[in-house]
Order: structure tokens, then sequence, then C-alpha cells
């Protein structure tokens, strides 16, 4: 049985390593990798439906105007098909103020005055659940990454995968929720090819997205 999964992977508004993000999901090789933006993937009606996960590598700060085909995808379709869902880094910020969002990636304080980022940071991220598919096996590790300031998720549902030690980052960074029919993964890291790079971050986003696909 062919295992190969497809993945959208969604990029606007935020710049980042082209190549270096390229060649990162070249390396999965059970995965077949689109990239696109958010506003092209909602309406190819064609192979929407086609992707077993969804990773979002975009922003949006604010919540869509009313009626449009950006707000009508999130609250008719996010969900609903059951698509696993990775949030990687920057699209944790995605739509701040929106509780529907909220929902998605259990991080209620995400962005604001009390939002605060720092580059080039040694990040120990130490393993704190080791029983989920994503993270077994696994050992604690250290790459150079950009924290986010931001809150805690929270919201009833996350379980808790990583934490990081390091001083004006979030303490959690990687936790895996429930969203509708969707398995949902959340990961704060990811910022630039230092991070692409690193054995460890690829071996965890692409269990994350196998896992939310339903493959692991």
């Amino acid at each position: 049985m062919d295992k190969r999964m497809r993945v959208a992977v969604l990029v606007e508004n935020h710049p980042y390593d082209v190549v270096g993000f390229q060649k990162m999901l070249d390396s999965f090789t059970d995965c077949e990798t689109f990239v696109q933006p958010l506003d092209l993937f909602i309406q190819d009606e064609e192979n929407k439906q086609t992707y077993s996960a969804v990773l979002w590598y975009n922003i949006h700060w604010d919540p869509p105007a009313e009626n449009s085909i950006l707000r009508i995808y999130m609250e008719r379709e996010l969900g609903k098909t059951g698509q696993g869902l990775v949030l990687l880094h920057h699209a944790l910020l995605c739509f701040q103020d929106w509780d529907l969002f909220t929902g998605v990636c259990g991080l209620r304080n995400r962005g604001g005055a009390s939002f605060t980022y720092t580059q080039n940071q040694t990040v120990k991220e130490h393993i704190i659940d080791r029983d989920h598919p994503i993270t077994t096996g696994l050992s604690d590790f250290t790459v150079v990454d950009e924290t986010y300031g931001v809150g805690e998720p929270e919201e009833e549902g996350s379980r808790i995968l990583i934490a990081a030690d390091t001083p004006g980052s979030m303490k959690h960074i990687a936790w895996t929720r429930q969203y509708q029919n969707s398995r949902v993964f959340c990961y704060a890291s990811g910022h630039d090819n230092r991070v692409y790079g690193d054995p460890n971050f690829r071996r965890i986003l692409h269990r994350g997205l196998r896992w939310a696909g339903g493959l692991l």
C-alpha cells in the first residue's frame, strides 16, 4: 500500500528561507508537499480535499472580513474534513483576538502589546511527553532559533509534548489538540535554515505531519 501522503504547505505574509525550507520538505520522502498561499488553497476545489494534512507556515494578523472567502472557509470547512493541521512557528500568531483560531491552536495570548520575539537564541528543547507518537524515542536537544514571548497553550484539550528552557521564550513550545474532526499539532520552533537543517527538528515536524494526517 502506498503510504505517501499529500501535504498542502501554506506560505503567505511572512518572509522565510525558501530554498532551505523546500530542501527540508523534500527530505520527507514519504510526503508530497505542495507550497501555496492560503487564498489559492481555499479556492482550489479540485485539489483542496486531497491533502491528508495542511502545514500552516503563513500569518494573517486580523480576523478575515465578514462574508470573505477566507472567513467562509474558516467557519464552514476548517476542521470539518478531518484533514490534519500543523501550525508551525509564526502560524501560531494568526488571527489575534479571534476565538475561532484560539480553538484551533489553543493559544489565547498570541500577540498584542505583550508580544516579544528574539532571534538567534540557543533554545534547549526538553521532551515532556515521551509516550506520544511524535516524540517517542527522542531525547532533549538544542537549536538556534527565534523565540516568542506569548502566552501558553492553556486552552482545554492541549497535550504538551516539548518545553523550552530559554529566557524570553514561552515555556511550552509543542503540543497537540483536536479541532472538530481534525488532529492539530502546534510547534513554535522553525524560524530559518539553522532549524530547518536540524535532524531533531525535521524528525519532529515530519512525525507531526504524519500523526496529524492519521498515518502515525
